[in-house]
C-alpha cells in the first residue's frame, strides 16, 4: 500500500510538471543574468533581491551570488537590495541576453539583524520553501556564548523544531530525528561529527562560516542521503577580496585567527582559518600533569579563481581534531577531515551549471600506548562523491534544476593492533566493508499566477552493498532476541551484495493570501542508507557508522508539513506556525545489553522497527530596531515501534521532548554596546528507570521488568545566558577595529541533569538511591577579545 501510494504521488508531479516542461517562453523575451557582490570584501551577495517593481517580477540570487532574470525586451528599471546595503536601481535596455553584475556598498547605518542579512524580508511568505531557517555569523557572534566560544550548532538547537538530549551531548535533533539522520555539509563536504570537546563545542570555527541554512522539511531534490534534516553551511571565501583582512580572537578556551587576501588582483583570492584550544598549555604548569595533553583544533582554507565572467574554480579544505592524551596510561583522538574542488559555469543567460568532486572522511583513535596490555584502536568512515548540478530559466515562471551525484563510501568500523606480545588485543579486527550510492534528480520551480507558487521534483537514489573479500552472513533468532550468524559466504572486493532503490518525490506549494500572509504545503520523502550505531542517550566520537547491508536495510522516511506565514508592521515582525507530521521505517534499536563496540557480529544485536513523530511550531521574530530577536514553541511527540522491546508497544524515542521554548533576544543599547540574553526550556528526556528489585546476599540490585524501555523522563531542562559585546572607540587613522565580548552562561546555576543512575546507600546498603549527574551545576562567566583590521 505505501509503495503504490509513493508511485501514485510521483506519477502525479510527473504529471503535473509536463505543463512547465512543455511551456513556451514568452513572446519576444531576454535574459538578464550577472552576480551581486559585496563592494567591500567582494563575498556573493546570497539570497539578495533582483526585481522590475513595473513588471512585478524578480529573483533572488543563489550560493554563488548569481541572478537570472527573463524580462520582455525594452527599457525596464532594475532594483537590487539586499539588507544591510545600500539599494541600486539601474535603468537597462535589453535588445537580447544581456549579463549585468553589480556591487553594493554597506548602509551607513546599519540596524543588527537577527537573521541573514543577505535575505529579503518578506521571503519567508513570498517563497514556496517552508520548515526552512537561516542563520549569518553576525547574529551569531551576538549571542551569549559558553566559555567566550562562539558555537553554531549551540545556536542552532535555538530554532523551532531542534532539540539536545542535554548538556555536553554532541549534535542535534530535528523534528524528532536521530542526530545521524541529519546531513551536515561544509561546503559541499559532509561531516560526520560535528562536536570538539565531547560535545561542548562544535566543529565550526566563527571566523571561517559565513552563514548557514537548515532544512527541517521540503529539502530541495538535489540533496538526499538522511531522513530529517539538511545542515548547508557555508564557508568564508574572500571572493575577489581587494585587500588583505585578518579576523581574529582570544578567549578562554581558544584562540582564533583567519586571513583572507587578493593572490591575482579581481581572479585569485585565498582565505585561511585556524583555530587552537590550550588546555594542555595550562597542564603544563602542573608538574604531575606535564605529559597529558588536552585540545582540539581547526584549520580551513578556501581558493578561488576566476578564469573569466563565466567560469569559476573553488577549492576547499579541512581538517579537525581534538586530542587525549593521559601520560602513558590512555590516548583518544577524532576528527574530521575533507577537501572540495567546485567548477562553475554559465553555459548562457539562462544555463547555469557546477561540477564538484569531494573527498571526506572521519576517524578516531584510542589505545594504551605502554604496558601488557597496550593496544591501538583505530576506525574510520571514508567517502568519494562527484556530482554534477544544472540550473535553467525556461522562462519568466520557470526554473529548471537537475543533476546527478554518485558516491563511494568506504568503513573500517574497528582495527586494533596489539603494541605488546602479552596483550589480550592481538590480531581483533571488524571486517572492512564498501558501498555505493548514487542519485538523480529533476526539480521546476513554477509560479502559477499571482497567488501560486509551486516548486516539485523527483529523487532516484540506488544503493549497493559491495564486498571486500570478507565473509559475509545472515542472521536469525528469535524477535527481540539476539541473533546468530548462518549462510556465511564470502564476496570478491568491488562484487555487489545487495542493491537497494528507492524514488524520493519532493513536493511544496505557497498560496498567497494578501500582501503580507500565506499558506504553505509540503511533502518530503526520504531515504537513508548509512547509519550510526549507538545505544546510548547521548551519542559520543567512538560510535560506529554502518552501512546499509543485506541485513540493515535503509530508513525511509515520509514528511508532510502545513504552515501559516505573516509578516507585520512593514515586515519588521514575521511570524509563522507550522505543523508536521513524520513516518520512518526501518528504525534501528538494540537487543537489552547490545554490544556495540569490537563486535564481529554487531548485526545481530541490533533490532528494526518503525517511527513517527508530530507537532506544532511557532516562531515569531523581530529584525528592526534596537531590539531584536525571537520566540520559538515547539509541541511534539518522537515515538518508536520495534518488534521484541516494549512489548511490541510504541515507547517514546530517548530523545522525546514534548514541550521546547527558546526565547533569543539582542538589545542595541548605544552605538558601541549590544546586549543579549537567552533562555532555553525543554522537556526531560525520556530513559529507562529500574521498576523493580530484588535482593541478593544482603545487596538489592535493581532491574527493569515487564520489559519497559524509555520509562520515566529526567526533570525539565532550562538555562538563562546573559552577553554584552562592547565596541572599542575606533580611530579614523586606524584600519584596526575590536570588541570585547562578555558572557555569563547558566546564569540562575541550574543543576540541568545529564543523566541520573542508581546506586547504593552507603549508609544502609539494603536501599538504593537515584543520583542526579549535572554537567555544569554553576554560573559560568567568560570574556573574549576579538579583532579585526
Amino acid at each position: 500500500m505505501k509503495n503504490s501510494t509513493s508511485w501514485a504521488l510521483t506519477a502525479g508531479l510527473l504529471l503535473a510538471a509536463g505543463p512547465a516542461w512543455s511551456q513556451t517562453a514568452p513572446a519576444a523575451p531576454a535574459a538578464l543574468s550577472g552576480t551581486l557582490r559585496d563592494a567591500a570584501t567582494g563575498e556573493a551577495l546570497v539570497g539578495a533581491s533582483v526585481f522590475v517593481k513595473a513588471l512585478g517580477q524578480g529573483t533572488s540570487t543563489d550560493e554563488n551570488g548569481f541572478y537570472r532574470l527573463v524580462l520582455p525586451k525594452g527599457t525596464h528599471t532594475v532594483t537590487y537590495q539586499i539588507l544591510g546595503f545600500e539599494p541600486q536601481q539601474v535603468t537597462l535596455t535589453l535588445a537580447g541576453d544581456m549579463t549585468r553584475s553589480v556591487k553594493l556598498g554597506a548602509q551607513r547605518q546599519q540596524t543588527r539583524e537577527v537573521v541573514v542579512t543577505g535575505l529579503r524580508a518578506e521571503d519567508n511568505v513570498k517563497k514556496p520553501e517552508m520548515s526552512v531557517n537561516r542563520l549569518d555569523m553576525k547574529t551569531v557572534k551576538l549571542m551569549p556564548a559558553l566559555l567566550g566560544e562562539v558555537d553554531v550548532v549551540r545556536s542552532i538547537q535555538l530554532l523551532p523544531g531542534v532539540t539536545t538530549v542535554g548538556e555536553g551531548a554532541s549534535g542535534f535533533n530535528v523534528r524528532g530525528g536521530g542526530i545521524d539522520q541529519n546531513l551536515i555539509l561544509m561546503d559541499e563536504m559532509p561531516v560526520y561529527n560535528v562536536s570538539h570537546l565531547f560535545g561542548f563545542f562544535s566543529a565550526f570555527n566563527p571566523d571561517a562560516v559565513q552563514d548557514m541554512t537548515l532544512y527541517k522539511g521540503a529539502i530541495p531534490a538535489r540533496y538526499g542521503g538522511r531522513l530529517s534534516s539538511l545542515l548547508d553551511v557555508k564557508m568564508r571565501d574572500g571572493r575577489q577580496a581587494e585587500r588583505l583582512t585578518v579576523n581574529g580572537g582570544v578567549g578562554l578556551i581558544s584562540s582564533r585567527l583567519a586571513v583572507e587576501a587578493p593572490l591575482i588582483k579581481d581572479r585569485t583570492s585565498i582565505s585561511l582559518a585556524g583555530r587552537r584550544s590550550y588546555g594542555d598549555l595550562f597542564l603544563k604548569l602542573i608538574p604531575e600533569q606535564r605529559k597529558n595533553q588536552a585540545y582540539f583544533y581547526d584549520l580551513n582554507v578556501k581558493v578561488n579563481h576566476r578564469f573569466s565572467a563565466k567560469d569559476q574554480l573553488t577549492l576547499t579544505g579541512y581538517r579537525g581534531r581534538d586530542v587525549f592524551n593521559f601520560a602513558d596510561v590512555f590516548k583518544n583522538d577524532w576528527g574530521n577531515m575533507g577537501a572540495s574542488a567546485r567548477w562553475t559555469h554559465q553555459f548562457s543567460p539562462r544555463l547555469f551549471g557546477s561540477a564538484s568532486a569531494v573527498v571526506a572522511q572521519y576517524d578516531y583513535g584510542l589505545g594504551v600506548p605502554n604496558g601488557t596490555q597496550a593496544f591501538d584502536w583505530t576506525s574510520k568512515i571514508r567517502n568519494y562523491t562527484g556530482k554534477a548540478d544544472f540550473s535553467y530559466q525556461l522562462g519568466a515562471n520557470n526554473t529548471l534544476a537537475a543533476g546527478v551525484s554518485g558516491t563511494r563510501y568506504h568503513f573500517e568500523p574497528a582495527t586494533v593492533k596489539a603494541l605488546s606480545a602479552e596483550s589480550i588485543f592481538r590480531g581483533l579486527k571488524v571486517d572492512d566493508q564498501q558501498a555505493g550510492e548514487y542519485a538523480a534528480y529533476l526539480d521546476n520551480e513554477q509560479t502559477l499566477g499571482p497567488r501560486l507558487q509551486l516548486q516539485y521534483g523527483l529523487r532516484v537514489s540506488v544503493y549497493d552493498f559491495l564486498g571486500s573479500g570478507t565473509a559475509i552472513s545472515d542472521y536469525v533468532g528469535e524477535t527481540g532476541q539476539r541473533k546468530t550468524p548462518v549462510n556465511t559466504r564470502t564476496y570478491q572486493d568491488g562484487e555487489r551484495i545487495k542493491r537497494y532503490a528507492n524514488l524520493e518525490p519532493r513536493a511544496s506549494a505557497r498560496y498567497t493570501l494578501d500582501l503580507n500572509s500565506s499558506l504553505k504545503a509540503s511533502y518530503t520523502r526520504t531515504a537513508q542508507y548509512v547509519h550510526l550505531i549507538s545505544n546510548t542517550t547521548a551519542a559520543s566520537p567512538l560510535d560506529v557508522w554502518s552501512p546499509s547491508t543485506n541485513n540493515i536495510r535503509p530508513e525511509r522516511g515520509n514528511q508532510v508539513a502545513l504552515g501559516y506565514f505573516r509578516n507585520f508592521h512593514d515586515n519588521a515582525y514575521e511570524a509563522s506556525v507550522e505543523v508536521f507530521g513524520k513516518t520512518m521505517d526501518n528504525q534501528v534499536d538494540y537487543v537489552n545489553g547490545a554490544n556495540t563496540l569490537l563486535n564481529k557480529d554487531l548485526e545481530g544485536e541490533l533490532l528494526y522497527g518503525q517511527g513517527r513523530a508530530y507537532g506544532a511550531e511557532f516562531f515569531v521574530k523581530k529584525s528592526q530596531g534596537k531590539l531584536s530577536g525571537w520566540v520559538s514553541y515547539t509541541l511534539s511527540r518522537s515515538e518508536r515501534q520495534i518488534d521484541g522491546i516494549n512489548r511490541d508497544q510504541w515507547y517514546p524515542n530517548k530523545y522525546d521532548k514534548t514541550h521546547s521554548l527558546n526565547v533569543v533576544g539582542m538589545y542595541q543599547l548605544g552605538p558601541r554596546l549590544t546586549a543579549s540574553a537567552s533562555f532555553a526550556y525543554g522537556t526531560g528526556v525520556a530513559t529507562t528507570f529500574p521498576n523493580g528489585r530484588f535482593v541478593y546476599e544482603g545487596l538489592v540490585v535493581p532491574v527493569v521488568s515487564g520489559d519497559a524501555r524509555n520509562n520515566y523522563r529526567v526533570p525539565a531542562y532550562h538555562r538563562l545566558d546573559l552577553g554584552a559585546t562592547l565596541k572599542n572607540r575606533p580611530r579614523p587613522d586606524r584600519r584596526w577595529q575590536s570588541e570585547w565580548v562578555f558572557s555569563v552562561y547558566n546564569a540562575y546555576s541550574r543543576r540541568n541533569p545529564y543523566g541520573i543512575y542508581f546506586r547504593q546507600n552507603e549508609d544502609n546498603p539494603r536501599k538504593t538511591e537515584a543520583v542526579r549527574l549535572a554537567v555544569f551545576g554553576s554560573v559560568i562567566p567568560s570574556v573574549s577579545y576579538n579583532f579585526n583590521f
